[in-house]
């Protein structure tokens, strides 16, 4: 997060709607992760719109949510110690006070996503078939766990 904390300095003195504008046009960032971003850097505790994973699922689908849970579950197996909390607006996975992992669910699939830059390249080879964006892996909404996978996210997540 230090650098899109970084990116927001060279605009902390635009308009709320050009900031947004700015990690859309130069990031590539949704309407939705843009507002997170920019609304945080503004100290807005309004934008807060979940308190628990369970608040979050009931704006999902049946099966998004049956999906989410299963993926937080089986993460949580092998590494109990992670914390699931609610940050910008998404349920993730932290150590202590490092985030690790998150889920979001969109209309018509989900997104699942380290939180270090880095990791997708070095956990390529697990990647193929799936759709591979910038920072995320896009996954049908009725995910087929793929426990591997889920494993080499955390285990690269933690090392750094």
């Amino acid at each position: 997060m230090s650098h899109w904390f970084n990116q927001m300095k060279s605009v902390k003195d635009k308009k709320y709607q050009e900031q947004i504008n700015f990690l859309k046009e130069n990031f590539g960032f949704s309407q939705v992760h843009a507002n997170a971003l920019v609304m945080h850097t503004r100290g807005s505790a309004t934008s807060k719109r979940f308190a628990t994973l369970d608040e979050y699922l009931k704006n999902t689908s049946q099966e998004q949510s049956k999906t989410i849970r299963n993926i937080f579950k089986t993460i949580k197996v092998k590494y109990p110690e992670l914390k699931l909390v609610i940050a910008w607006n998404t349920p993730m996975l932290k150590q202590e006070d490092r985030y690790v992992f998150g889920v979001s669910a969109l209309k018509n699939h989900l997104l699942i996503a380290p939180w270090e830059d880095g990791i997708l390249k070095k956990i390529a080879p697990k990647l193929k078939g799936y759709k591979v964006n910038k920072k995320t892996i896009q996954i049908p909404n009725d995910w087929k766990i793929d426990t591997d996978l889920l494993y080499a996210i955390i285990k690269e997540g933690l090392k750094n």
